[in-house]
């Protein structure tokens, strides 16, 4: 790998690639809470707790791995050129103004 060659990091993630993750969970929430309430109303407040408890820590790590892996396949390295690598080394034989507020 040469050492010399410079790299542009872009990730072009956007909220419609987790978006059916997204669903997905609230769906699984949403039927954990659901038992809970039956188990509740079946005087069982114990068990109902260890159920949306067992739901959530079970469904957690799909989910982080579901977003990692999708946040991955959405990372791009690209090489930049060699004009295009320093972006901030002044151009030669212009003469740089600062910056002046608008009133």
């Amino acid at each position: 790998m040469d050492t010399g060659t410079r790299y542009r990091f872009s990730c072009t993630l956007t909220f419609g690639d987790i978006y059916g993750q997204v669903i997905a969970w609230l769906v699984i929430l949403l039927v954990s809470l659901a038992s809970s309430l039956a188990l509740m109303g079946a005087r069982q407040p114990v068990v109902a707790l260890a159920a949306v408890g067992l739901i959530l820590v079970l469904s957690l790590p799909f989910l982080l791995f579901a977003f990692v892996t999708t946040l991955l396949n959405h990372i791009e390295f690209e090489p930049v050129a060699a004009t295009q690598s320093a972006p901030n080394t002044p151009l030669s034989g212009r003469a740089q103004t600062p910056a002046q507020a608008l009133s």
